[in-house]
This record gives C-alpha cells, sequence and structure tokens, in this order.
C-alpha cells in the first residue's frame, strides 16, 4: 500500500489563503498561520459590517427626511404615520432622495398627505 503525499494540495491550499490575505501588514500576508487569523477576523467583520450599512444608511435617510419634514411644520413620525394613512408606498429611501435633491417635490408630498 503506497502512502498519499499531499505536498501539491497543501501548497495550493496555503497559497489560495495567502492570496486572500494580500494587502495585509507585516507577517499577515506571508505568514500561513497568521495570514489564516487575520482573514477570518476580517471576513466576519465584512458580514457584520455589510449589515451595519444598511442600518447606518436607514438612519440617515430618517435624519434627511425629518430635517426637511420639520422644516414644513411636521414632526418625522408624524409623517410617516400620515403616509401609512394615505396609503402612500414611498420607502425611505426614495423620500430621502427627494428631501435632499427634490425639495419641491417633497413639500408637495406633505402637502397631499397633511
Amino acid at each position: 500500500m503506497s502512502r498519499v503525499k499531499r505536498s501539491v494540495q497543501a501548497r495550493k491550499h496555503r497559497k489560495n489563503w495567502l492570496k486572500h490575505a494580500k494587502g495585509f501588514s507585516y507577517g499577515r500576508k506571508t505568514h500561513f498561520k497568521l495570514a489564516k487569523d487575520a482573514l477570518k477576523h476580517a471576513w466576519v467583520y465584512a458580514y457584520r459590517d455589510r449589515k451595519a450599512k444598511k442600518r447606518t444608511f436607514r438612519n440617515l435617510w430618517s435624519i434627511q427626511i425629518n430635517a426637511l419634514a420639520r422644516q414644513n411644520g411636521i414632526t418625522y413620525s408624524r409623517l410617516i404615520n400620515a403616509l401609512k394613512k394615505n396609503k402612500v408606498q414611498i420607502d425611505r429611501r426614495a423620500l430621502s432622495e427627494l428631501a435632499s435633491q427634490h425639495p419641491e417635490i417633497f413639500v408637495r408630498v406633505l402637502e397631499s398627505v397633511k
């Protein structure tokens, strides 16, 4: 029975990990053990922060909507409630876009729900 030597596969495996660690600092880009640990952390942070990015943007949108809504005499929560009652289906992202780039259209939306 002959034994299986894994040098080719092992080298390929290590090279693949190191390829992903390109651009890291110090030994984390050249030493397999350090690179593997750094990549595991990096991928956890990347996954987590993709979710956090969505939260951050939704927060920003509500701030932009609230700022322009208050200038026109209505609070954010009352505006959202009025939109729901009048069955106006504009999401917060579109509302914030209107508030920042087309305030005159945003004001017309406000008038239609008041």
